[in-house]
């Protein structure tokens, strides 16, 4: 799924943290906390919420995948973004608009970064371990794209424009970013179109189903700096 970090986060790229789970915890707690405060419960619950939303019929998917398509070149958060999918168009359809959308706006921000922006980007990731992104996208292609989406060492928006300035063709850097990000997609949006049932007072079989894949996915960066470091190897590319 793509990563919440910030772009200011990009001199600490090369270091794996606990930024993007912190963040999921901090928006969720908020978000309970407001809907317990103002009294929100039954405005939330997911059947009428839905149907809410199916009541606009095409406009609904249609603005959620144009805040997805614009959020990447903009650097807006995605995780607030991917968890609004769950909640609004549920666990399958919210994959669906979720993963389209973020590969729209990932491939739009690579298209920028190549044809409007190029030195803008390059100043920007100058000094940090993507200057040299070119170089092993050169030598390994896709396996790249595909190792920085599952292994989210460097910032989502940032990596987009990143690999602006890379040989990597179109093609092979939207289908590999689209299958790339699926596993993380399917986990927090999967969790997001259970999560009304906690603010209900429910804990649901798809809830803990949910926050398991969700712990899964958040612990692959986790495991990979402590297999690369029990190696002896550094976590560059």
């Amino acid at each position: 799924m793509p990563d919440a970090s910030s772009p200011g986060s990009h001199a600490k790229a090369g270091k794996p943290s606990i930024i993007r789970p912190l963040i999921f915890i901090l928006f969720l707690a908020g978000a309970l906390a407001a809907v317990r405060y103002f009294h929100l419960q039954d405005y939330v619950e997911k059947e009428r919420l839905q149907r809410f939303i199916a009541g606009f019929g095409i406009w609904g998917p249609i603005i959620y995948l144009a805040v997805w398509t614009a959020a990447p070149p903009l650097f807006l958060p995605g995780l607030p973004i991917t968890l609004a999918g769950g909640v609004l168009f549920g666990p399958f359809w919210g994959v669906v608009y979720t993963i389209f959308g973020a590969t729209v706006g990932a491939t739009l921000a690579l298209l920028v970064a190549r044809y409007l922006a190029r030195d803008w980007v390059a100043a920007r990731i100058a000094g940090t371990k993507l200057s040299t992104l070119d170089d092993k996208v050169a030598s390994q292609g896709w396996k790249i794209v595909a190792f920085t989406r599952l292994i989210p060492i460097f910032p989502f928006f940032l990596l987009n424009y990143a690999f602006g300035l890379t040989r990597i063709s179109l093609w092979s850097y939207t289908v590999t970013t689209f299958f790339a990000m699926m596993p993380a997609t399917v986990a927090y949006v999967y969790f997001s179109s259970n999560i009304l049932d906690l603010i209900q007072g429910k804990i649901s079989r798809g809830l803990i189903i949910g926050a398991i894949l969700v712990v899964i996915v958040s612990l692959i960066p986790v495991i990979y700096r402590k297999v690369k470091a029990r190696r002896g190897e550094s976590l560059e590319l």
